[in-house]
C-alpha cells in the first residue's frame, strides 16, 4: 500500500511549497509527485504516470480538489475510475468528498425488511447515494467555476485599464532589449572578408 501526495501548479512562477507542507503535515510518509501543468487538462505527464501506477488500497492525497482537476466533467470521471479501481482519494480541504465518505454512503444502506416498506427504503438508499455523488460533482464544478471567474476578472481588469488610457502590452514598433540579446550581440564577430569578391 503506497501513499502519494499529488502537488500541482499551473505555471513555474508559482510555488509548490504550501501544498507539500500541508500534505506532509497530514501524511508524513506520502511520496510527493510534483507537476507544473494546467489543471483544466485531464492528461498531464506526471498525473498520467501516477494514475497508471496506483494499485488497489493505494492513496492519493490532494491539498484541494482543484489540484486534481479544474474541469468538472473530467474530475468526476477520474474520481469514479479511481474509486472503482480501489484507490483512496483524500482532499485535505474538502474531506466531505473523500472516497471513504462515498464508500460509507454506499455501505450504509438502510436494511430491507421484506415488506412493502422496502419500496420506500430502496428510494431512500438511492437518494443517499445520489446525494453523495452530487456533493462530489459540485466540488469539481466549483473548481471549474473558479478558473472561469479568474479568466473573467482578468479580462475585465484589462478592459478597465485600457479604458483608463493605460498601455496594454507593447507599443507597436517598440523593441525590448534583454541581457541575453546584449550578450549575443557582443559575442557575435563577423568574419572579415567573408563577402569579398574572389
Amino acid at each position: 500500500m503506497c501513499i502519494y501526495g499529488y502537488v500541482r501548479i499551473s505555471t513555474p512562477k508559482q510555488s509548490m511549497d504550501r501544498q507539500v507542507r500541508n500534505i506532509k503535515a497530514a501524511f508524513p510518509e506520502a511520496i510527493i509527485v510534483k507537476e507544473t501543468f494546467t489543471g483544466t487538462k485531464s492528461s498531464r505527464p506526471e498525473w498520467d504516470k501516477l494514475y497508471n501506477c496506483v494499485k488497489p488500497n493505494d492513496s492519493i492525497i490532494f491539498d484541494s480538489v482543484s489540484r486534481m482537476s479544474r474541469n468538472a466533467e473530467d474530475g468526476f470521471r477520474i474520481y469514479e475510475e479511481l474509486y472503482n479501481k480501489g484507490v483512496d482519494l483524500i482532499f485535505l480541504k474538502e474531506r466531505h468528498i473523500d472516497t471513504s465518505t462515498y464508500k460509507k454512503a454506499l455501505q450504509n444502506n438502510i436494511q430491507m425488511t421484506g415488506t412493502t416498506v422496502d419500496y420506500i427504503l430502496e428510494g431512500i438508499n438511492k437518494y443517499l447515494l445520489s446525494l453523495a455523488k452530487e456533493q462530489i460533482r459540485l466540488a469539481f464544478e466549483q473548481s471549474e467555476k473558479e478558473v472561469s471567474d479568474l479568466h473573467q476578472r482578468t479580462k475585465e481588469g484589462i478592459e478597465t485599464a485600457r479604458l483608463n488610457g493605460k498601455q496594454i502590452g507593447r507599443k507597436a514598433g517598440s523593441t525590448i532589449t534583454t541581457k541575453k540579446s546584449i550578450a549575443a550581440k557582443k559575442s557575435f564577430k563577423p568574419t572579415a572578408g567573408i563577402l569579398a569578391e574572389p
